[in-house]
């Protein structure tokens, strides 16, 4: 499966509540990405919330723009990425 950086931008800053309605909405955002086969590994999010950098497996940058777009989400740039480990060069 194809790996993705998800490059967002949030001009009002991101803001997931640290309770069961944060935990509600995250939990409905993976549901929602499960449909079209695409996982969420985990995001990067800048100091002042205006950016995010998502780490995504999926079959192709349509099917994370899509489960974006159901579930609110702005995609400002998908990247195709391979890792490059430097622990392997040891």
């Amino acid at each position: 499966m194809p790996r993705y950086i998800v490059e967002r931008n949030f001009p009002d800053g991101l803001i997931v509540p640290i309770d069961e309605s944060g935990a509600a909405a995250m939990g409905g955002v993976v549901a929602r990405n499960a449909e079209k086969g695409v996982t969420w590994v985990q995001s990067f999010v800048s100091p002042d919330k205006k950016q995010s950098y998502c780490v995504y497996d999926g079959p192709s940058p349509e099917a994370i723009r899509s489960v974006a777009q159901k579930n609110a989400l702005p995609v400002d740039r998908i990247t195709e990425v391979r890792v490059l480990d430097p622990y392997f060069y040891r």
